[in-house]
């Protein structure tokens, strides 16, 4: 970079001393500027490297669904755990905090997030759900663990990333589902209240769970593949099982045809979180249209007599 030196009278290559904040003239040694600030990040965020320099430099995250954004004052604690300054910290502890429920619920919601490696989006629409049941003064005496749980799981759904009721409970700090089902049903009522008409909830499809339990069985690429394609040929029958339900019953069924190290029935269940004779039933319903739903480039050299036929 080139600045024009008093000294040399024309522009010279100048060399920046960080440590002092100087700018220096490479040719006579001038001090052209000191004590300069540097206003460019301190650390590197990886977001965007094209994006130029990250204007963020130090403070906590903004955050738009409290009442100050999240950039109060708080007294900090001492070296031994008291209070650096008494008289700040009763008065601060006398004026109360308004938003201290509801940092508690945003802190519950991020740690329940976190247990289910949610992305951020979901994170914030369960929290936005949270502070409009809040912003109605309706949370007073409900079990908070419940309501959290209640939110992420309509965060999800509205999202297009549902989880099962059994996902949410084991994150839930032990609410059960009864309490998470009832809790869901309040939030709906009440923002029903709110908005005017019914809360739009997303609706389930059994491809929606299917990435995330083949996974979680070790299915390779084509075993994927050709369950999502059953799962997508399934809707075309009446099939009056729960999504989930079918997405566990065609899995245990692409599994028997599959090459690879077969997965017991338990390890199915455990893995979808559905009971092994509910995968069973809805597995017998799909049995008969077994040739119908697999795809052709998949059982052209499978054996469809390698199912095992349903109990009846």
């Amino acid at each position: 970079m080139d600045t024009y030196c008093s000294d040399c009278k024309r522009n010279t290559e100048v060399v920046f001393d960080h440590a002092a904040g100087d700018t220096v003239c490479s040719e006579c040694g001038l001090v052209l500027e000191s004590r300069s600030i540097d206003e460019t990040s301190e650390w590197r965020t990886f977001a965007d490297e094209s994006g130029g320099d990250d204007p963020n430099r130090v403070g906590g995250p903004v955050n738009p669904l409290l009442a100050d954004a999240g950039l109060s004052t708080v007294i900090s604690k001492g070296p031994n755990g008291s209070n650096g300054d008494g008289s700040l910290a009763r008065l601060q502890n006398r004026g109360g905090d308004p938003d201290r429920a509801i940092v508690l619920a945003f802190k519950a919601i991020a740690t329940m997030a976190d247990r289910l490696s949610l992305v951020s989006t979901i994170r914030d629409r369960a929290s936005e759900i949270y502070k409009r049941l809040e912003d109605q003064k309706c949370t007073r005496g409900r079990n908070l663990d419940a309501l959290v749980a209640a939110c992420i799981y309509i965060a999800c759904r509205q999202e297009s990333k549902p989880r099962t009721v059994k996902e949410i409970c084991s994150i839930a700090n032990g609410a059960s589902k009864k309490e998470i089902g009832r809790a869901k049903e309040f939030i709906v009522k009440q923002l029903k209240v709110e908005m005017g008409e019914s809360m739009e909830m997303g609706t389930i499809h059994a491809g929606d769970y299917l990435r995330r339990f083949c996974s979680n069985l070790g299915m390779n690429h084509e075993e994927i593949k050709v369950v999502q394609e059953t799962v997508q040929k399934a809707e075309e029958f009446d099939i009056r099982r729960s999504p989930i339900s079918i997405a566990a019953a065609i899995i245990y069924m692409i599994t028997q045809l599959s090459d690879s190290k077969k997965p017991i029935l338990r390890d199915i269940s455990i893995a979808t979180t559905v009971a092994e004779g509910t995968i069973k039933n809805a597995y017998k319903d799909l049995y008969p249209h077994a040739s119908k739903i697999i795809p052709e480039w998949y059982v052209k050299d499978k054996d469809l007599k390698n199912l095992c036929s349903p109990k009846a």
